[in-house]
């Protein structure tokens, strides 16, 4: 691993104090030459020095200064880093970024106490003003204000709870052929509505590549908060080969309101990820080591899933209170607590873990009601035992709940290690992982 990956890596002893040009780390004696000065700053350079730098600097990351040259990067560590990530600090628009890449790279605030700074911003501060910029002078950044939530992407959140509301209403005023023709088409434009919706705003995935799979996972999902519950109930009665009692419309019941709150929770989710974003972003300016962003990001990240459950409940009671439906609060505040997780983290960089949760729920859902129909085989009766004792006990919604809910609780531990640290809200998408 090259860069920084390579702080902590053992060199060959070759004296007190001196500097390891290959592995960047002192290898014996101080951890870092101390110089007149105040320690921790960089230090000034005269007129004519300030003049010779740049030459210098260029002459030294093309490998061809003279040994004095070298001696002097030698006794400036520094040095040696921004010749190494100089593309990172080049490209960066003001220290934040320089942190947030090099603690992407692996670099704590104990790391960069080797080059004389108590922290990584500290350290990316002094990189940002040393690398030379064509017209530009160096600042320290000020709070940025948060960004005002643009009109697009606002209404396009509410796009798809309208269409489902719609479609709902359409299936409900015909019969027949064109209730199934009213059904097709209105999951389909669900479905766009929301992929459109996801495109823009602080919930899209612009930069990044989402694994082909969550997509797949997150139908199932959806479409088994709509038939799952009424299935498995009929599955563990015995059925489905017929009409459950009450019914003239189809084999079993099916769940809208559930499914009605999910689309409409899209606003709130994409309203909590805004804020999230950009007072993660604010907290990130403020913060003067790695540790102290983390811990006043972790709060934040509660409170936001805190806000958007607080929403999807109460969308949950307007919808069954409008659809004359149970709410199934446990099944879809478990279901929405895990889609709106998984967003988070997509939309911040990190696809595997959601997919791979995403993938197992659906499998863990898809096997309760094989299990099921498994059981009526000759001598399999144990197979379905551990699923219609759940169903006894809890209703047919347990299965959906539990599975639903353990994956959410998963990636809510997964979320307080990966979207607190600092790369994950860089600007910039080259430094975000």
């Amino acid at each position: 691993m090259s860069g920084l990956g390579e702080l902590d890596r053992p060199g060959t002893p070759a004296g007190p104090g001196a500097w390891d040009a290959r592995s960047h780390e002192w290898l014996a004696g101080e951890p870092y030459p101390r110089d007149e000065g105040e320690q921790g700053e960089p230090h000034a350079l005269g007129e004519e020095e300030r003049k010779k730098k740049p030459a210098a600097d260029a002459a030294l990351a093309r490998g061809s200064a003279p040994a004095s040259a070298r001696r002097a990067a030698a006794a400036d560590p520094v040095k040696a880093l921004m010749h190494r990530h100089r593309e990172l600090c080049e490209r960066a628009v003001d220290p934040l970024e320089i942190a947030a890449g090099l603690e992407a790279h692996g670099v704590t605030d104990r790391t960069a106490s080797r080059f004389r700074h108590r922290d990584v911003f500290s350290l990316a501060e002094e990189l940002y003003a040393r690398v030379p910029r064509d017209g530009e002078t160096s600042h320290r950044p000020t709070p940025p204000k948060a960004p005002r939530p643009r009109a697009a992407w606002v209404l396009l959140t509410l796009l798809p709870g309208v269409l489902c509301a719609a479609t709902l209403a359409g299936l409900h005023l015909t019969q027949g052929q064109p209730r199934l023709i009213t059904a097709a088409v209105g999951v389909l434009a669900v479905t766009m509505a929301i992929r459109v919706a996801l495109s823009r705003g602080p919930l899209s995935t612009k930069g990044r590549t989402p694994a082909p799979s969550s997509g797949t996972w997150t139908c199932w999902l959806v479409a088994y908060a709509v038939l799952g519950d009424g299935l498995l109930r009929a599955a563990v009665a015995g059925g489905p080969d017929g009409l459950p009692t009450g019914t003239t419309d189809g084999p079993w019941p099916l769940a809208t309101a559930p499914v009605l709150a999910l689309t409409l929770a899209c606003a709130p989710a994409a309203w909590s990820a805004h804020l999230f974003a950009a007072r993660a972003r604010r907290r990130l300016t403020a913060s003067r080591g790695l540790e102290e962003f983390t811990a006043s990001v972790q709060p934040l990240l509660f409170g936001t899933v805190a806000l958007y459950l607080c929403a999807l409940t109460g969308l949950l009671t307007l919808t069954g209170v409008a659809l004359a439906e149970p709410a199934a609060y446990a099944q879809a505040t478990t279901l929405g607590t895990l889609l709106f997780l998984a967003r988070l983290l997509t939309a911040h960089g990190f696809t595997y873990a959601p997919a791979v949760v995403l993938t197992a729920t659906a499998t863990v859902e898809g096997a309760a009601l094989a299990t099921v129909f498994a059981g009526r085989l000759p001598g399999c009766g144990f197979l379905a035992t551990p699923v219609e004792t759940l169903v006894h006990t809890w209703g047919p919604g347990s299965i959906p709940a539990l599975a639903c809910g353990v994956a959410a609780l998963t990636l809510l531990l997964h979320a307080t290690r990966r979207l607190t640290r600092a790369s994950a809200h860089a600007r910039s998408d080259g430094l975000s992982p």
